[in-house]
């Protein structure tokens, strides 16, 4: 299935809670980033990888964040400015499958976001449409750089999930290490 929506995938972190810049990590024989951009590409009709610097030995399309921030939401209103709707996936959440994301792209309504949702919400795993755009670049003209809190005071439509595994972050070492033994 080809989702007729863009698909960005979030690699411009500091990665510090990790030690390391995750979106080089080797996971399954290859960085993370590709490994998350090779898998993606078939079910979009475009995907890229938005990063800070040009850091990737691979070929890819990038979308270079030109911020000083290490915050998504700068990134998330240069790319719905630039692209509009789009659905966005952070690096380190390689465990997203075809069938969660289906789900996600069915919720599809009128509304700002649609956000993934397990015990806690996922806002880097799910659709920003242009309509949020307005109330994105109020928050960061005041410097509130909360997405979540934002996503609450938004239209946003969330998706609940139960299978928690699959939303498995690779923030700490330890995560990683988890990460590698699932097959």
């Amino acid at each position: 299935m080809i989702f007729d929506i863009p698909c960005v995938i979030f690699a411009g972190g500091k990665s510090s809670r990790m030690g390391q810049d995750k979106a080089l990590l080797t996971f399954r024989g290859k960085p993370l980033a590709l490994y998350q951009y090779e898998r993606l590409k078939p079910l979009f009709k475009k995907t890229y990888i938005s990063t800070k610097d040009d850091k990737f030995d691979f070929d890819a399309e990038f979308i270079y964040d030109k911020t000083s921030l290490y915050a998504p939401m700068p990134v998330i209103g240069q790319i719905l400015e630039d692209m509009g709707d789009f659905f966005a996936i952070s690096v380190d959440t390689p465990f997203i499958d075809e069938k969660i994301i289906s789900k996600i792209v069915e919720a599809d309504k009128e509304c700002e976001a649609i956000v993934a949702k397990t015990t806690r919400p996922h806002p880097l795993i799910g659709i920003y449409k242009k309509s949020f755009l307005p109330r994105l670049n109020s928050a960061i003209n005041a410097k509130n750089l909360k997405l979540n809190s934002l996503l609450k005071k938004a239209d946003t439509v969330y998706v609940e999930f139960e299978e928690e595994d699959s939303f498995l972050n690779l923030n700490y070492p330890k995560d990683f290490q988890k990460a590698l033994k699932i097959l």
